[in-house]
């Protein structure tokens, strides 16, 4: 009675123990996972490196005209600065962005080329809380906000109303900005308008903003980088990307959209809350794609595990739990071989060599298991189909989760069709194949 019982769920005590060899696989899978975080850590702290050397990301926050003023009851006893920010602002940007190597790993980096344009109108006092007795023109300048100075490669000088200046590193103070640049500029009580054009050679990595202090701002940028992020306060009206030549972007903003005014005086106004970022950045690097398709790797294996159980129903063959779980490590040794290969070639080739040996291996290895070619090749187009699909969803930026969720339904629906071929009460114990 004891033995009928024990052929009667011989089937599904070894579906038991192929379900704790899956849970136990899950313990390399979670080393392999922090092997890869480990490894993007250590890319961070390359970039982190070549972007203290090259430039880091860069802010150009600008040009805004200063004006230092007297207060308190005595002339000169103190001195307070107000800002005013342009009428009108145009910029004009190239990005150039170029690959800088440190070990392994390809940090993107970029040289700028940025015009500036535009007009200041008379300078209004109005809520201001001035006179504009107070006002010392002669010692007025122009402020551009800069990230980081290290990236400046060239002289910067500035067309104001028809006579060159030249902008020196410092500023008086950090009400402002923590970093930049100033040159002085003359002004003179009553007049209109006041034109300006300024070109920034600047080097930086990673991103690149701006803020968009004119009353309107107009913005173009151009680069030859084809995966950009835009980001910040406000996207571009209107953009181009192109695989081949990078790609365009533009943006208009009025005053109305931001958060601080046209002039004001002391430190309480943030100008940078409206920044506009555009991230060079790949779409999906490495680690992150390797990260995903660890996160799938359970659903690789349990499939896995689960072709091998049904041809065990089918076939009346018996598949030893050592076998098996020889066949779980040759699934964890592909995303070791993944990682390690692609941080020489790009994902896309090393995921095509990684699933090819793998799979081969699994071939070869399943060929001697069942004695049988046909069923040896079935397998194997069944795992070539697997790595296909979980190669699209990790490839998927935006669609990873519904090509996911498909997937899987349609996967459930293939096992549960050829379940229906399985007798279930008429199931034995397995012969033991020689």
């Amino acid at each position: 009675m004891q033995d009928h019982w024990l052929k009667r769920y011989a089937y599904f005590f070894k579906a038991v123990i192929v379900l704790v060899m899956v849970l136990v696989l899950l313990i390399p899978m979670a080393m392999t996972e922090s092997m890869i975080r480990e490894r993007s850590y250590r890319q961070e702290d390359a970039i982190k490196e070549v972007s203290g050397k090259w430039g880091a990301a860069q802010t150009i926050t600008g040009p805004v005209l200063v004006v230092p003023y007297t207060v308190g009851d005595t002339l000169g006893t103190a001195r307070g600065y107000a800002y005013f920010l342009p009428e009108q602002l145009t910029i004009n940007g190239n990005l150039v962005s170029e690959t800088r190597q440190r070990g392994i790993y390809n940090i993107p980096v970029y040289n700028s080329s940025i015009k500036l344009g535009g007009y200041f109108k008379q300078l209004s006092i109005d809520g201001l809380n001035l006179s504009a007795s107070k006002l010392k023109l002669d010692e007025a300048f122009l402020a551009i906000g800069l990230t980081d100075l290290r990236g400046i490669n060239k002289e910067l000088k500035a067309d104001w109303d028809g006579a060159e200046t030249v902008f020196n590193p410092g500023l008086p103070n950090d009400e402002l900005f923590s970093s930049g640049i100033q040159a002085k500029v003359p002004l003179v009580a009553g007049k209109d308008v006041y034109m300006f054009a300024i070109d920034l050679g600047l080097r930086g990595s990673q991103t690149f903003s701006f803020s968009p202090v004119g009353k309107n701002t107009k913005v173009k940028l151009t680069s030859n980088w084809n995966t950009p992020s835009f980001d910040g306060a406000v996207l571009p009206d209107t953009h181009t990307i192109a695989t081949d030549s990078g790609f365009v972007a533009n943006w208009e903003t009025l005053s109305a959209g931001r958060a601080f005014p046209q002039q004001w005086t002391g430190s309480n106004v943030k100008i940078n809350t409206s920044d506009i970022s555009v991230k060079l950045f790949p779409a999906i690097d490495t680690y992150q794609q390797s990260l995903r398709s660890v996160k799938y790797s359970v659903l690789i294996i349990g499939l896995t595990f689960l072709l091998f159980y049904f041809i065990e129903l089918l076939q009346r063959r018996s598949v030893h739990p050592l076998q098996y779980m020889l066949i779980g490590l040759a699934l964890c040794v592909f995303y070791t071989l993944l990682i390690a290969i692609s941080e020489q070639l790009n994902f896309a080739l090393a995921y095509a060599i990684a699933s090819v040996m793998t799979i081969g291996l699994i071939t070869f290895y399943v060929t001697s298991v069942f004695k049988n070619y046909r069923t040896a090749l079935s397998i194997s187009a069944v795992l070539a189909a697997l790595y296909g699909f979980l190669y699209v969803i990790i490839r998927s930026e935006d669609q990873s989760l519904l090509m996911g969720s498909l997937g899987l339904f349609v996967i459930l629906a293939i096992v549960m069709y050829f379940s229906r071929r399985i007798r279930w009460d008429e199931l034995a114990a397995p012969s033991v194949s020689h």
